[in-house]
């Protein structure tokens, strides 16, 4: 029982990551209706981001106090993975708004292999590690083989999801901001003929979701301890598989979907074969897309006629 708990709370630890993820996915398909593939390297831009701030500070300015180092990384972060996301939104996006389905689709792919690759280039293909950071863990239960254990480092990710949840879910449905979010994905011409600035609430709703995957990136970096300019495809593709899983579209749908992936991954990891761990994942979310074809919180799409 103990090793159960252990497995569960590893399990949410790795679904919260995903989740923040995955806001990023569902935020910009419910606008635009648009996967933006591109979104899982930027995850990854944002965690070498935060590598070289927080190496910076520690090493060269010699920050002493770790969590006023980790809140300057992420303020930094959060500003520069927001201006990169920006000027893709900008470049790749916005002037293929008005041509075919697939054309913003072949950009974001794209944009993806073109980060992937400045990152190998500038960083090498080596894995890059961290200094070991908040290792302190609590003792939950002593059994007499396995101790249940919950470290500082998983707190603040589960914390730090939960908390922006909510004020996400606040800005979308309590503020102008989101209004004009909801306003576009209903209707982006009617929007437009309201007065909504279309081109602005879809740059800012790429600013917020760059945002999120800076604050996924950091918590990426400090739970791990090692980046790699491969880590964007992997966690950017279990992130949208959470934001299907849970309904593109939704905001909460994307933090369960991400907290199921994490579960499952680690619970088969656990319990079974690890090799088979994404094989296990992509099967749930094919048996629940059959009964669930929406997702788990996902509204049914209704066509305009």
């Amino acid at each position: 029982m103990e090793y159960f708990f252990q497995q569960l709370i590893n399990g949410m630890t790795l679904g919260s990551i995903y989740g923040l993820i995955a806001i990023g996915y569902t935020m910009v398909f419910g606008i635009i209706g648009m996967v933006n593939f591109a979104h899982g390297d930027v995850f990854m831009v944002s965690a070498f981001i935060a590598l070289i701030f927080f190496l910076f500070l520690t090493q060269v300015l010699g920050f002493g106090s770790l969590v006023l180092a980790l809140l300057v990384v992420l303020l930094l972060g959060m500003a520069l993975t927001s201006l990169w996301a920006w000027t893709i939104e900008r470049l790749a996006y916005r002037p293929l708004s008005g041509s075919f389905r697939l054309a913003p689709l072949i950009s974001a792919i794209g944009m993806s292999i073109f980060l992937m690759n400045l990152v190998q280039v500038a960083q090498g293909p080596r894995n890059k590690p961290v200094p070991p950071m908040l290792n302190d863990i609590i003792v939950l239960r002593d059994g007499a083989n396995y101790a249940v254990t919950l470290s500082y480092k998983q707190i603040l990710i589960i914390v730090t999801t939960t908390v922006l949840l909510i004020a996400f879910s606040f800005l979308v449905q309590r503020t102008a901001l989101g209004r004009a979010q909801r306003a576009c994905e209903q209707d982006r011409r009617m929007a437009s003929l309201l007065g909504i600035d279309v081109d602005r609430t879809v740059s800012l709703t790429f600013v917020i979701g760059a945002a999120l995957a800076a604050v996924a990136g950091l918590l990426y970096m400090v739970h791990y301890g090692v980046v790699n300019f491969a880590d964007g495809f992997v966690p950017g593709v279990k992130a949208f598989t959470a934001a299907v899983l849970g309904g593109i579209g939704s905001l909460p749908g994307a933090v369960i979907g991400g907290l199921l992936i994490g579960l499952i991954e680690t619970f088969w990891s656990a319990y079974f074969s690890i090799d088979y761990k994404d094989v296990a994942t992509f099967c749930v979310l094919a048996i629940t897309l059959i009964f669930l074809p929406s997702g788990l919180l996902g509204r049914p799409e209704v066509e305009k006629v």
